[in-house]
């Protein structure tokens, strides 16, 4: 791969410079307001669920906001988004992706009529296929870790490491066995093909038909709306 183009670069230095500048402000009023902001990071842990996990109290995950780790991972969940190449109603890239078997294939092989891919840590997941598994075949993508314990980690969460190579995926992938997904588990490659393609990191909902992009969700996990994958799917349905 060639290098980016200047007009990228430029992009990823304003990036660069707003992820900086939004952390070392976030450092600042956690010192000087802490009460202040850990309620309005509890409030978007509340939307996420986080909050209602428990497994996790807020301790656990609040103190590593503002974070060298957390900035780093900003930043690059910001740059992948400068390069989000996708739009609703365009073409739905067929990302190769890997089997939890280890057998490669693409997405395009699980798209007998729609493909939704929410994540896992949703309990609506279930309902939704439930709900919709007779016109809409589901599929869990799993890409990077986005909490590894050597990253932007949190206390008390499962240790999975950054992954170095497809085995350490794999295996990894192999944990949301435990939660008995009701639809296909793959992985993407090491090259994060899906990942970038779909702008995915660190979560993100679509709805494909037909090879064309029918529903984009926003980033995960704070701009999370299943009630709209919801209403897709229930268009279809009717």
């Amino acid at each position: 791969m060639g290098l980016p183009p200047p007009g990228l670069w430029l992009k990823r230095l304003w990036v660069l410079f707003q992820v900086a500048l939004h952390v070392a402000i976030g450092k600042v009023l956690l010192t000087l307001f802490p009460r202040r902001v850990k309620k309005n990071i509890l409030a978007m842990g509340e939307k996420t669920g986080m909050t209602r996990n428990p497994h996790f109290s807020h301790e656990n995950w609040i103190p590593t906001f503002f974070s060298a780790q957390y900035f780093w991972f900003i930043l690059k969940v910001r740059w992948q988004r400068l390069e989000d190449m996708t739009e609703q109603g365009g073409l739905a890239p067929n990302c190769p992706v890997v089997r939890l078997s280890g057998e490669r294939c693409s997405i395009w092989d699980f798209m007998q009529g729609q493909t939704a891919g929410p994540s896992l840590r949703h309990a609506w997941m279930g309902r939704l296929i439930e709900d919709f598994g007779s016109v809409a075949d589901f599929l869990i993508i799993y890409i990077e870790e986005a909490h590894a314990s050597d990253g932007w980690a949190f206390k008390n969460n499962v240790d999975i490491k950054n992954h170095r190579n497809l085995q350490d995926r794999l295996r990894a992938a192999h944990l949301l066995l435990d939660r008995s997904p009701q639809c296909p588990v793959v992985v993407d490659t090491m090259k994060n093909q899906s990942s970038s393609c779909y702008a995915a990191l660190p979560e993100r909902l679509y709805v494909l038909q037909e090879g064309r992009i029918l529903y984009k969700g926003k980033p995960g996990p704070w701009n999370y709306h299943p009630e709209e994958v919801r209403a897709v799917l229930e268009k279809l349905h009717s």
